[in-house]
């Protein structure tokens, strides 16, 4: 998902408002390979930015490509559990990753916990219902094609932020005050369907769960979806709209 959360990174930092007050230090709770927590060091150039993810592998990514190791820095550790003291930032983010933890409520509890007396924290989580045109093309149509699609889709469609509320509601119980919710989009432009197919099935929920599937029901649901990309039209570029909702709170 690093490619479309390199495009809602500066919308993120946008929607969340000004730098921490003299530099201060900046968490990005599920930072994956980076890509929101390099914008924010590139954003607020005085600050000490902080990438947490529970995934090793792309911490490895991350720490391989970071031209600021002294500034910036990646650690291990569960958006469940933070592994910082109560205080300990002056901004708390995380983009995309609600709708991937086992319990969101205590995800929100946490990253409220760890922000400092006045400190922002937001976050973001697609649209899956609504706004994410490449989800709901892929798993409409494997949902039609298969059962067990079909009760992939509706867990997907559950996910902790992935509703109009959602979030806001999950920080207000997390004790935030001066909730603000809204949406940010980007377009995800993709070369043809081999670009598309590639991207969804390399990495992200439906990768993973597409792999679980039988190599017939994989060709069945592979050679539908190309059909609904190409729409009776020759392969090529295609430029699909992509919603996540975004959230603020004061700590």
């Amino acid at each position: 998902m690093g490619r479309w959360s390199r495009l809602l990174a500066p919308l993120l930092l946008d929607f969340a408002g000004g730098a921490p007050e003299n530099g201060g230090r900046v968490l990005d709770v599920g930072c994956g390979t980076g890509s929101l927590t390099f914008a924010a060091a590139g954003r607020y150039p005085r600050a000490e930015v902080v990438g947490c993810d529970i995934a090793e592998p792309l911490l490895a990514h991350a720490r391989a490509v970071n031209p600021e190791p002294g500034r910036v820095r990646f650690e291990h550790g569960d958006a469940c559990a933070l592994p910082y003291p109560d205080g300990a930032f002056d901004l708390v983010l995380s983009s995309l990753v609600l709708m991937f933890v086992p319990d969101g409520a205590l995800a929100a509890r946490e990253m409220a916990r760890v922000a400092r007396p006045g400190a922002t924290v937001a976050a973001t989580a697609w649209d899956f219902r609504g706004g994410a045109v490449y989800h709901r093309l892929v798993a409409d149509t494997a949902a039609a094609l298969d059962p067990v699609a079909a009760a992939w889709r509706e867990r997907v469609q559950r996910a902790p932020g992935v509703r109009l509320g959602d979030l806001a509601a999950l920080w207000r119980g997390a004790g935030l005050s001066g909730v603000r919710d809204g949406s940010l989009t980007i377009r995800m432009d993709y070369a043809g369907i081999d670009d598309f197919w590639g991207a969804l099935t390399r990495s992200g929920q439906f990768g993973s769960f597409f792999r679980t599937l039988s190599p017939e029901r994989q060709r069945v649901i592979a050679d539908a979806v190309r059909a609904a990309y190409l729409s009776g039209d020759p392969d090529g570029p295609r430029s699909f709209a992509a919603t996540a909702w975004a959230v603020l709170g004061t700590r």
